[in-house]
């Protein structure tokens, strides 16, 4: 039997810079967004309630990491309510919120022993002090503070870093020619840019990465979704749209076959900018590919 799904908000802008100067960034929308469009009753979820993040400063001093005092008192209390859930035999659909919400999911896990990570992103987000003169925002960062790069106050959460292993990760649908390829591949991660994913379908590429965690003996994975995956075609309303993401339907079978792994323990949906949506047909769309995601799951 598949376990019960609870959806529950991360509306945390907490590690993206200002769209422009005097706005914050309209992630924290997301979740009420999809909630508008009916995502929690087509799920037939319950309600997981909300994680209220700190308030977001715009300030930086161009050196150490974006509001990262309230990235480091945020992650840990969004953890509690996921390992809350999890414990509770529910499956917890996280909705954003930007990428550094990751922090949250995987220190809930890493509680609980070793899980792996799914990452599906258009993006790498692995820059670190170790191959970048400023670091800036987390969600440009969120694999690399998740795997152990970067400033302890944020690797080293309950002095439990690294969150992730290396080996642990499989990282899918980021385009070829991301800056961080080589030194990713270097970690020993395993890697499926968009080409690839293309070229052997979905199913095929799931079906990979669960051997491949299954390989590595983790007692579950969680999986992220940056909206930016998909193509700015498809899915415009994302703070760094790159063209060649994937469609639709590469999505939905992407997610069904991993969603259907009695492994997989949670999903974390990040970066969907509604201030960038103003009729919503674009929350609509995110709500029909998350549905038919989850149309195998039952």
């Amino acid at each position: 039997m598949p376990k019960p799904i609870v959806v529950l908000d991360a509306p945390s802008n907490l590690g993206l810079r200002p769209p422009e100067p005097g706005l914050v960034p309209g992630v924290y929308k997301l979740a009420g967004a999809l909630r508008d469009k009916g995502l929690v009753p087509q799920l037939g979820a319950s309600d997981g309630g909300v994680v209220v993040p700190p308030r977001y400063l715009p300030d930086w001093d161009g050196k150490t990491v974006r509001n990262a005092q309230g990235l480091a008192s945020y992650s840990p209390r969004l953890a509690d309510r996921i390992q809350q859930h999890i414990s509770a035999g529910a499956f917890p659909l996280v909705l954003g919120g930007d990428c550094s919400i990751l922090l949250g999911g995987m220190l809930a896990l890493r509680r609980r022993g070793r899980y792996g990570l799914v990452f599906i992103d258009g993006h790498l987000d692995f820059r670190h002090p170790g191959n970048a003169e400023a670091v800036g925002s987390a969600a440009g960062e969120d694999l690399a503070l998740a795997m152990g790069r970067g400033a302890a106050s944020l690797t080293n959460l309950e002095g439990r870093g690294p969150l992730v292993e290396d080996s642990d990760v499989v990282a899918i649908g980021f385009r070829p020619d991301d800056e961080n390829l080589a030194e990713v591949r270097e970690a020993g991660i395993t890697t499926i840019d968009v080409t690839r994913l293309q070229q052997e379908g979905a199913a095929r590429i799931a079906r990979l990465a669960l051997e491949t965690l299954q390989q590595c003996s983790v007692a579950g994975y969680w999986i992220h979704l940056d909206a930016d995956v998909l193509d700015p075609t498809v899915m415009p309303a994302v703070d760094t749209p790159t063209a060649g993401g994937l469609t639709e339907q590469e999505l939905v079978s992407l997610l069904r076959n991993l969603l259907t792994s009695n492994l997989a323990v949670g999903l974390e949906v990040t970066v969907f900018d509604p201030d960038l949506d103003p009729d919503g047909t674009l929350a609509q769309r995110l709500t029909d590919v998350l549905v038919a995601g989850f149309q195998d799951y039952f």
